[in-house]
């Protein structure tokens, strides 16, 4: 398994494909957020049921985590140039999810057309 916490610090990188994401990482989510940043007043969408296979599919490979989000179109294009990020409310794999030290929120950053994503550690989701 793949810290998020080491793949962040070493600045690793992931990347998307249309409407999928694929993180260096493994994590255990707890939930999902899409925030578009248009105007202050905007909320993230909140995606909580990771068990509806027509919402959203999680697929772990031996070193990455891939996310497909079905109701979405090109991730990079509608969140890229800094319009919008994704938010992980995520534990290490294996970790105790009960204990708050153990969760973080995990910023996807969409900065550009090349689909390159990259990753932040923040503190509050509402305050980005």
């Amino acid at each position: 398994m793949k810290s998020f916490v080491t793949a962040i610090r070493n600045g690793q990188t992931g990347f998307a494909v249309r409407n999928s994401v694929f993180l260096p990482f493994h994590c255990e989510i707890i939930s999902i957020w899409i925030g578009k940043e248009m105007s202050l007043l905007s909320v993230p969408d909140q995606i909580t049921d990771l068990g509806d296979a027509e919402q959203i599919s999680v697929r772990e490979g031996e070193s990455y985590t891939n996310l497909v989000f079905r109701k979405w179109g090109d991730l990079a294009k509608e969140l890229g140039n800094h319009k919008g990020h994704i938010i992980l409310h995520a534990t290490e794999k294996g970790e105790d999810i009960f204990r708050e030290e153990n969760r973080c929120y995990i910023k996807i950053g969409f900065h550009d057309h090349r689909k390159e994503l990259s990753f932040d550690i923040v503190n509050n989701p509402f305050e980005l």
